[in-house]
């Protein structure tokens, strides 16, 4: 079964490539209402300022989403040194500056090395996860402080591959459940001068790639 096939029967897997500023809900509500299928889901959340592969399924498929949740994830992005934010990227406004004239460029290469293997990750004040049934960011925004407990995640690869100060441009493979947003955050820890995600696009789920994915409007109603 072409995965990328617009679905004509009740059971289908999609890969679309998610639009930025749009909620992983947002591509599955509009899937939903134009291919008239209930029973919609995706395996995998993606914030709204990021892009990229969003695995969707229908009807008997999302028995699949758990599967695909559970696989290996590649990402690519940019870092901003120097600066941080509330909630680890552009969402919130930058809250402390600190000058990365120091920072060298063997420190910023050498950096990724602390993070590969399998690490204990805190997950952003600004995340979906539930805290005594309310979402954090629900919280956060609010601005009630909170301290969730760490997770661990296993961090595959973690590559630089640009040094555009104070722009730093990487590819991640991780396993689920881990948050580029807190990365970027302790990576600017690690070089003491602080940071936050400002790009983010999931270019691979497992063996699914967003190259083969399409866009929401290229998906045909049936």
């Amino acid at each position: 079964m072409d995965p990328n096939a617009a679905p004509q029967d009740p059971g289908q897997v999609m890969l679309i490539d998610k639009p930025l500023e749009w909620t992983s809900f947002d591509v599955v509500k509009k899937l939903r209402n134009k291919l008239k299928v209930k029973k919609v889901g995706h395996a995998g959340t993606l914030d709204p300022l990021a892009t990229g592969l969003l695995i969707v399924c229908s009807g008997k498929k999302t028995k699949q989403i758990e599967h695909y949740q559970g696989q290996e994830k590649e990402y690519t992005g940019q870092f901003l040194l120097g600066k941080t934010t509330p909630s680890f990227d552009l969402e919130t406004e930058v809250d402390s500056e600190t000058d990365i004239s120091g920072l060298t460029t063997e420190s910023i290469l050498k950096a990724p090395g602390q993070f590969e293997g399998w690490i204990d990750q805190v997950p952003p004040a600004f995340s979906a996860i539930k805290v005594k049934g309310k979402r954090a960011y629900e919280s956060a925004r609010e601005g009630k402080e909170l301290k969730l407990k760490s997770r661990k995640v296993e961090i595959k690869q973690f590559t630089i591959t640009s040094i555009e100060l104070p722009y730093v441009s990487f590819k991640i493979v991780c396993s689920k459940g881990t948050y580029i947003r807190s990365l970027a955050r302790d990576f600017g820890i690690l070089l003491g001068v602080g940071a936050h995600l400002t790009t983010l696009r999931r270019t691979r789920i497992g063996e699914f790639r967003v190259e083969d994915a399409k866009r929401i409007e290229d998906i045909k109603t049936v």
